[in-house]
């Protein structure tokens, strides 16, 4: 169905589909961290059910218009791999930063906080290594399960963000967008503003590395039809 939609049709699915992301991730981080008491494990343990429970129906509601990428790694992606042209890609690139920023906006305006405040939660050292693991190994679940369990996609996705939330020292950001929108609160969710730009390359080349090795392990020596046409145009592709 993508095929048949507009291009600002889906730019405005993924703003809208970043925007309520957002308002999950950093709703849920306000909420959780007013009501745990100082307990930021509890704090991690509902900000990461809310989020992982949130992205399997952000991705099957908009993913017939966008395929919901919601991510500029994953565009990123789609344009290494020819699926998306890199035009395209930096459209959708500025739709979901436009619309995350939107996302932080709304949850403090429900919260009664600030519209935007600068992040204050540093983020560093192997936080980095981090964002580039949680960022490669989204990729390598969306690429793989997109062709061997389409219909289970959403779901796997949603899953492993809520696992690696835990497992990655920097709680998965995953995201470029999600990264610049974060340090645009003072929640649990947030990023120091300088602590942002080493999680943007770590994003970057964790998407670049892990679509290369996707090539390389799973499509070494045989045609690139991974996706027949007409189902990939119905299989969603989002991240957090």
């Amino acid at each position: 169905m993508t095929a048949t939609v507009s291009l600002p049709r889906r730019l405005a699915a993924e703003a809208l589909g970043t925007l309520l992301l957002l308002a999950v991730v950093v709703g849920s981080g306000i909420m959780a961290q007013r009501l745990s008491g100082g307990n930021d494990g509890v704090a991690l343990l509902a900000n990461a059910v809310a989020t992982g429970a949130a992205l399997p129906v952000l991705i099957l509601l908009f993913g017939p218009l966008s395929r919901t990428h919601l991510n500029p790694a994953v565009s990123l992606v789609m344009a290494l791999r020819r699926e998306l042209p890199p035009r395209e890609a930096l459209l959708y690139a500025a739709a979901q930063t436009v619309g995350a920023v939107l996302g932080v906006a709304l949850a403090h305006a429900m919260f009664g906080l600030p519209v935007l405040e600068w992040g204050v939660r540093a983020r560093t050292g192997g936080q980095w290594l981090a964002e580039a693991v949680a960022t490669a190994s989204l990729v390598l679940v969306i690429l793989g399960l997109r062709r061997s369990a389409p219909a289970a996609l959403p779901w796997a996705i949603g899953a492993w963000i809520t696992a690696a939330y835990w497992f990655t020292a920097s709680t998965s950001f995953a995201n470029p967008a999600v990264t610049l929108a974060r340090a645009l609160t003072t929640s649990f969710a947030g990023i120091a503003p300088g602590d942002a730009p080493g999680f943007l390359v770590a994003q970057l080349v964790g998407a670049a590395g892990a679509a290369w090795g996707f090539t390389a392990l799973w499509e070494s020596g045989e045609a690139r039809s991974a996706v027949p046409a007409a189902a990939a145009q119905a299989r969603p592709l989002s991240s957090p």
